[in-house]
Parts: C-alpha cells; structure tokens; sequence
C-alpha cells in the first residue's frame, strides 16, 4: 500500500546517509595512489581506511531508507529526491573541514531543495505495476549495461580532472537508477510473499550486484577529481534515469497538461542549483584554514586535500 509522505520522508533519510558516505568516501579516496586508479588495488587501498568502512555503514543505512521508500512509493517519487544529496553532501561537508559555506552557496542549496519539491508537487507521481515481464527487463539490462560502457569507455581515456570524475559519475547514476529499479520488484517480493521469496527472486542478487558494481564506479568518481563534478553527474543521473525506469518500467503515471510548466520550472531550479554549486567548493570542502594538515589526507589524517584536481 503506497504512503507518499513516508516514502518521501525515508528518501530523505536515504539521501542525507548517502551524502554523509560520499563525503566520508572522498576523505579516503583522496589518498589513493595514481597507479590504483580503476583496479582492485583501489579498494585494497580503502580497506586500511577506517573512515572509509564508515562511508559503507552510510551506504547500509541508506540502502535500508531507500528500501522502505520504494515500499512506500513509486519509483518516479522517491529516486528524484536524491538530489538533495549534493546540498546534504557539502552541508556535512562544510562541518566536517570546519568551513563556512558562502551566500551564494545558501542560494544553490536553496534552489535545489525548493526546485525538487515543485517539481514533485507538480509531477505527483502515481500508479505503476509490479509485473515486469522477463523480456522488459533483459532489454532495460542491456540498455543500462551499454550506456555504463560507454561512460566508462570515455572517463578512462581521459586524465583524472572533472571530465573523468562527472564520466564516472553517470556511470555510478546510471548503475544506481538500475539497482533502484531492481531492488524496488525485490522488496515487492519480500513485502508480498516474506523473506524466502526475497532471496530466491532474481531481482535481489541483480540489485546487490548493480550496487556492488556502481559502488566501484562512485570510488572511481570521487578518485578521479573534484566531489563537485561527480556528485551532480550522479544525482541529476540518478534522478532522470530512475524517472525514466519508473515510467517505462513500471509504468507508473505523472501529471501532463499545465502541470508540466510547474514542473518544468521546478526542474530548472533544482539544475540551475546543482550547476551553480561548483563555485562553492573551494570554501566548503577544503581542510581549514590556513594549512593542509586537518584536512589533507596526504598528512595521514582523513580529509580533502587542499588542491582539487
């Protein structure tokens, strides 16, 4: 039985754990060695992390909200509200490195809770079915697969910076819409026929493999250059293509006609935010002021490194 605000409110719940697992990862990523990039050798690297184990825990949490939501809700409804990850992400951020986020970092932050909550409104997501043929979902597989590919592809034959970071990034999203989309028919399963058909559905190992796999690519993001060029690839992604799934997958239904103009607006505030939160990140996720001791990761405590790259 669906429950729009609950849904709504444990997808914020999800959100806030999943900045607070990016910021935590961007602390242990940033001592990463050059020649570890995309390898396994990355994740041997982040296992002497400690603050690296506390970003999972996030995840586990997060997993858990999103979980619930998805029980609640469509998956056009909670999936979008993960874009107030990136506001949440230099929120916790500008705390943690003890820097104070300027007025025009407010504004942005502003924009993108306010532009997410008029687009909901106006869209007010609804319907869908459970009953997703197996032809459905091989294509959505293949389709999903592809576009990581070629994401990939291209970040890996580019220099670590923002292009390769955001490239990661919408592979990550990509990833993350498909594992939402695979764990909302898997807790369907658990929710309908308990906990048996929870682990013999298919849907449960596929959803747990998406998200091992888009885990790998958001390390790989967060490696490769600023927090900033790959937080936004990945909500904006996330929220679009889960829209997508919701729709096409599922079946579910928003609202057309004048709607779409609320909508629209709503959808242009909360771009214009995350677009212009890059002008934010020198002052809000540095290490404090004045040295890169605290906050530098190089120094052996966990943290950002002075210079992004």
């Amino acid at each position: 039985m669906s429950s729009a605000p609950l849904a709504a409110l444990f997808a914020v719940l999800a959100a806030v754990s999943n900045a607070t697992a990016m910021v935590l990862q961007r602390a242990a990523a940033r001592t990463v060695p050059k020649e570890d990039a995309f390898s396994l050798r990355l994740i041997r690297h982040l296992l002497h992390r400690p603050v690296w184990f506390g970003g999972i825990v996030a995840i586990l949490c997060a997993a858990v909200c999103q979980a619930l939501a998805l029980t609640m809700g469509s998956l056009a409804l909670v999936q979008p509200i993960f874009v107030t990850e990136l506001p949440f992400a230099l929120l916790i951020a500008s705390v943690a490195f003890r820097r104070r986020l300027p007025g025009r970092g407010w504004v942005a932050i502003f924009a993108v809770t306010a532009g997410i909550g008029v687009a909901l409104a106006a869209a007010s997501p609804s319907g869908g079915h459970t009953a997703i043929g197996l032809a459905t979902w091989v294509l959505t597989l293949a389709v999903a697969a592809g576009a990581m590919t070629l994401c990939v592809g291209a970040a890996l034959r580019r220099p670590r910076g923002r292009a390769r970071a955001a490239l990661f990034g919408t592979a990550a999203a990509i990833g993350y819409a498909l594992t939402a989309a695979l764990m909302k028919a898997a807790v369907h399963a658990f929710a309908v026929h308990g906990a048996a058909a929870f682990f013999t559905t298919w849907e449960t190992y596929a959803f747990a493999a998406s998200g091992a796999c888009s885990l790998f690519l958001l390390s790989n993001a967060v490696e490769s250059g600023p927090l900033i060029a790959s937080q936004p690839a990945l909500t904006l992604g996330d929220a679009a293509v889960s829209l997508a799934l919701g729709l096409l997958v599922y079946g579910e239904r928003i609202r057309t006609g004048w709607w779409l103009l609320p909508g629209a607006a709503g959808a242009l505030l909360v771009t214009a935010g995350v677009l212009a939160l890059p002008g934010v990140e020198p002052q809000a996720l540095k290490g404090p002021a004045g040295g890169g001791v605290a906050g530098d990761g190089r120094n052996g405590g966990p943290g950002v490194a002075p210079e992004d790259r």
